[in-house]
């Protein structure tokens, strides 16, 4: 892969210096004063609040150029390096064989798949958008894996192609988009009986529920709603019972519950539609069992994101700047009263760093750069392939299916 990708119409592709790097920090911080100008404004806060804004600060008033390709293809480059001295036939046969994810085949513009498919409504939420540009893509075979979890970690030998959509950086899985921008996400009875999906009306919906809730109208407290899906979750849950007034963070249920065991010894809250969140100011992001699929969604409602921890990525993470467009929060939630206290003393801030995220998600984050990221990355891994894709006789064509013009 080179880096003068035939980016399209990718506007969230774009140069880091045209569309990631935030604009120019306050007047304060600007021209020659810029370091005692930093040091007056964050006198008596928080030190690791106040060094941590202070280092972003100075590096968004100097960033320099960028070399003209994206974190986005960064990543995307990191991603297809292993395999940049060809995939085989034999290579490719030893994935399918060990059924690390579904194997799909692209011959002659049209789209086949294996009979099974572990999750389906995922399964179709990756041939929609692969089914959208499948007239501008060559001929290739791939395996995806629609599991939470990625396939392939670095010690595995040989380093054999599998997409996943969240990583680590211990694994060599090739991110692509997730299924939920159109379908196959997590069922949430009663607001998303269906599985979540339709990023495109989802956008739409947090908008007008943004609109409902401008900054200065927002509750000036933490808000989660969530299940147990990881114990790094347990201290937010703690914080919100012993200072309601800081946090409001609830367990919900999910389809491994029991009992008020596994709700920290409370009963489980009610589920909260995503656009009820957008009534508070400081929203938190975990991880799940990988990256979660609420985080793009959060900033959406012109609130500020917490983002605990950076280890779990999608394809897009790397684009998000810590205190540039979110908060980050250590994974142990050591540091988050001092945040909270932080942005709670200095509204204007915060809402700025809200406000660039949710910009960013708005402007880069649309269907359109899902479905080119999803063209350019395709087109990128067929160029690996060392060998002529052959149908298999016993694959199903795929094709479009109705759209569903509802959540």
């Amino acid at each position: 892969m080179n880096s003068g990708l035939p980016l399209g119409p990718c506007l969230w592709a774009s140069t880091v210096q045209s569309h990631v790097s935030p604009p120019p920090p306050p007047p304060s911080f600007c021209g020659a004063g810029l370091q005692s100008g930093l040091r007056e404004q964050l006198r008596g806060f928080p030190d690791g609040a106040a060094a941590a804004f202070a280092a972003a600060a100075v590096a968004a008033a100097a960033a320099p150029g960028d070399s003209g390709q994206s974190e986005g293809f960064r990543v995307m480059e990191k991603d297809l390096a292993p395999f940049q001295g060809g995939i085989s036939k034999e290579m490719m046969a030893n994935v399918v064989n060990r059924k690390l994810g579904t194997h799909y085949q692209i011959i002659k513009n049209e789209l086949y798949r294996e009979h099974d498919c572990m999750f389906p409504a995922r399964c179709s939420g990756v041939e929609h958008f692969i089914l959208e540009i499948i007239n501008h893509l060559p001929d290739m075979e791939m395996v995806i894996n629609v599991r939470d979890y990625p396939q392939i970690p670095k010690w595995m030998e040989p380093i054999i192609p599998v997409f996943s959509f969240s990583k680590t950086s211990e694994y060599h899985d090739i991110m692509y988009p997730a299924w939920t921008f159109w379908e196959g996400g997590p069922a949430v009875w009663p607001i998303y009986p269906t599985g979540l999906g339709r990023w495109d009306l989802l956008r739409e919906d947090l908008a007008r529920s943004a609109e409902k809730w401008p900054w200065e109208k927002k509750v000036s407290k933490g808000y989660f709603r969530g299940s147990r899906t990881s114990p790094e979750r347990d201290p937010l849950i703690l914080l919100s019972r012993e200072n309601p007034g800081l946090v409001d963070a609830e367990y919900t249920k999910n389809q491994a519950w029991k009992s008020e065991k596994d709700t920290l010894g409370k009963p489980p809250a009610k589920e909260v539609a995503l656009v009820d969140h957008c009534k508070y100011k400081y929203l938190f992001n975990f991880r799940g069992v990988a990256a979660s699929f609420r985080f793009k969604h959060l900033f959406l409602c012109g609130s500020l994101v917490f983002h605990v921890g950076e280890e779990w990525q999608e394809f897009f993470y790397a684009q998000l700047k810590p205190w540039v467009h979110y908060i980050p929060v250590n994974t142990d939630l050591s540091n988050v009263r001092e945040l909270l206290q932080f942005v709670k003393e200095n509204d204007d801030l915060a809402h700025e760093i809200a406000e660039r995220g949710r910009q960013f998600i708005i402007n880069h984050l649309k269907m359109d750069d899902i479905s080119c990221y999803w063209k350019i990355l395709l087109t990128e891994y067929s160029k690996t392939l060392s060998y002529k894709v052959k149908k298999k006789k016993d694959y199903s064509k795929i094709s479009p299916k109705p759209l569903k013009t509802e959540l």
